[in-house]
């Protein structure tokens, strides 16, 4: 109980190193054994986190240094799980900003440090990748300072204590060094420095207990387990307390069974935890959130943990088309709709309400990455539907439309500024700031109403050959920018149903690329491909030779096909119209009209005109 603790959050645009800084602090405090094997970026544990390189869940570990129990919690780095930062931020004292030698403080830094500041936590900055050959350690240091200010920084925040480091390297230094060289010998100096600038939390061990629960995680052994840190009080094993939602909201009672603490990424079990300890408790079956456990004789319940509202929409529908359950394991409304309310359990930004349509639920999220990571988990859970263009939503300020803009940075090789610029401004963006670093590259500051957003992010790859850098983050709400152009050309659809053969995707290869190749099966209504002009065209899909015996010489013998487009669930969800929907399966992704006979799409049209 006695021993000195001290909580951490580490965040930081994505990409600039976080995951990778809490495996040195991990090996560096002797948490591994000198046999064991260890993978990178260890926190990163589940699959689609592995594959995409990126943070999704916030996370927690701890270490010891020096006597000190330290609990660590990683971060995400995209806007669209700003939910999951929140949380994480609400257990800690103190905060490590992780900002690239390089690139400086991104939208996303200003994110997360504008929630860490008005939670008064002081920050330690730490300029990572201080070995990159175009690292500028003062640069990005004044503007972290000016960041601050802008965000209403006090003077204590302001005054920030500095750590150069190279994460992936392991090594730290609170003096600059020379270029090239190692500046200091390990991660010491980032752990004493949180030693000494990182407050311990003050609370009182007899006090009634206050644990807020901040995450959930799940047991088949044990059920549902809550993960908080200790207000106040002490928290032991087979106490009975009594769990209140928010300062007004119902109670009722529980007995915990068992009390857990992180050591390493292990959870060990305790006897006894106090104030400042980030604890896990499990037995009681209906935590959330967000709720507060504390003592059965003297409740001190804490508010609510306030979370962003959402700003973009999907309709996740049954899958109606003619290939529907072939594939998938769970395909009905019901298992959807309970799939979804599983998820609100932990997924604290999300929101999901039935619609007037039978089997059609209206969800939404942070963002387009929010709610296609959840489509990616349920697909890989053997759930299969269908999903809708995303929307934004919009506010109605004194009878005015009101809409969401983002704040986009844009990093792109000045031979491609023209294209990115032009179609920022079809987009109805507004230029902020331009800034070339004087190696050829140029940063654009845009701000752009979140509908310009949909759908551009395959555009500027194509744009920029794969070079540019993009980034954004809500900004809050505006008067409507008026309309937006939409998708620039039409679609193939197929006009039959059956396989496709290659003689087929020979015949119409020259009207535009192709999202199926040769023995796929297609439907009346499924999108092929990508028409080369504006306008859909309906095409035979499933056409085959006339074999007759005739002989022809000549070039009928090899078909020339352009490979088709890899369709992703990203790629897809971008693509479509209003008029479209995406097909998920665990095994495909098809593009499909929303009607499916060519019949009712005239008729549809008529009505909305």
């Amino acid at each position: 109980m006695s021993k000195p603790i001290r909580n951490i959050a580490i965040i930081a645009h994505v990409d600039h190193g976080k995951t990778t800084m809490v495996d040195q602090l991990l090996r560096q405090s002797g948490t591994f054994a000198e046999h064991e094997k260890v993978v990178d970026t260890v926190m990163d544990s589940n699959a689609i986190e592995r594959e995409r390189g990126i943070t999704i869940l916030a996370k927690n570990c701890a270490v010891s240094w020096e006597g000190t129990h330290i609990n660590i919690v990683d971060t995400p780095g995209h806007a669209d799980f700003g939910g999951e930062v929140e949380r994480a931020l609400s257990m800690v004292d103190g905060v490590v900003l992780l900002i690239d030698a390089q690139e400086g403080p991104m939208p996303q830094t200003r994110f997360v440090t504008k929630k860490a500041l008005a939670l008064g936590l002081k920050p330690i900055v730490v300029v990572n990748k201080v070995d990159k050959p175009g690292a500028n350690c003062d640069k990005v240091i004044n503007a972290a300072f000016d960041l601050f200010d802008k965000l209403g920084a006090t003077d204590e925040q302001l005054d920030f204590p500095v750590v150069y480091a190279s994460g992936i390297n392991g090594w730290s230094s609170l003096e600059e060094g020379a270029p090239g060289a190692q500046w200091g010998p390990d991660m010491s100096a980032l752990f004493n420095t949180i030693l000494s600038h990182v407050p311990a939390h003050q609370g009182d061990p007899s006090a009634p207990l206050q644990l807020q629960i901040s995450a959930l995680d799940y047991s088949t052994f044990v059920g549902r387990i809550g993960v908080g840190r200790i207000n106040a009080g002490t928290i032991k094993p087979s106490m009975d307390v009594l769990v209140c939602e928010g300062t007004d909201g119902k109670t009722y009672k529980g007995r915990i069974n068992q009390v857990l603490t992180f050591q390493g990424l292990d959870r060990m079990q305790t006897t006894e935890a106090g104030p400042g300890d980030i604890v896990l408790i499990n037995g009681i079956e209906n935590l959330g959130i967000g709720v507060t456990v504390t003592d059965p004789a003297n409740p001190t319940p804490l508010p609510m943990l306030q979370v962003d509202e959402p700003t973009l929409t999907m309709n996740f529908c049954v899958n109606t088309s003619p290939l529907a359950g072939r594939e998938g394991k769970y395909v009905t409304s019901r298992q959807i709709w309970d799939r979804l309310q599983k998820e609100l359990q932990s997924n604290v930004a999300l929101r999901v309400s039935e619609t007037k349509e039978d089997g059609v639920f209206e969800v939404m999220g942070r963002g387009e990455l929010h709610l296609t990571i959840l489509l990616e988990n349920m697909r890989r859970e053997g759930y299969e539907l269908a999903v809708s263009k995303p929307r934004v939503l919009f506010h109605d300020v004194n009878g005015e439309k009101h809409e969401p803009i983002e704040m986009v940075t844009a990093d792109v090789e000045e031979q491609h500024q023209g294209g990115v610029m032009q179609a920022l401004g079809e987009r109805k963006g507004e230029l902020v700031n331009m800034e070339p670093d004087g190696h050829g590259r140029v940063r654009l500051e845009y701000r752009i109403p979140a509908r310009g957003l949909i759908g551009f992010s395959n555009e500027f790859m194509n744009l920029t050959r794969g070079s540019g850098l993009i980034s954004n983050i809500f900004d809050g709400y505006e008067a409507h920018r008026g309309d937006i152009a939409g998708r620039k050309n039409g679609v193939l659809i197929s006009m039959d149903a059956g396989e496709i053969f290659t003689y087929a995707l020979g015949k119409l290869d020259d009207r535009g690329r192709m999202f199926v190749k040769a023995n796929d099966p297609v439907y009346e209504g499924m999108i092929v491909g990508i028409h080369s002009r504006d306008n859909d065209l309906v095409v035979n899909a499933t056409r085959t030779k006339q074999l007759t015996n005739f002989r022809v010489s000549g070039k009928e013998d090899a078909i020339k096909i352009t490979p088709p487009i890899d369709l992703t669930l990203e790629y897809g969800v971008e693509f479509i119209e209003d008029d479209e929907l995406v097909e998920i399966t665990p095994k495909s992704i098809r593009l499909r009209k929303r009607h499916l006979s060519e019949h009712d799409r005239k008729r549809a049209s008529r009505e909305a005109s």
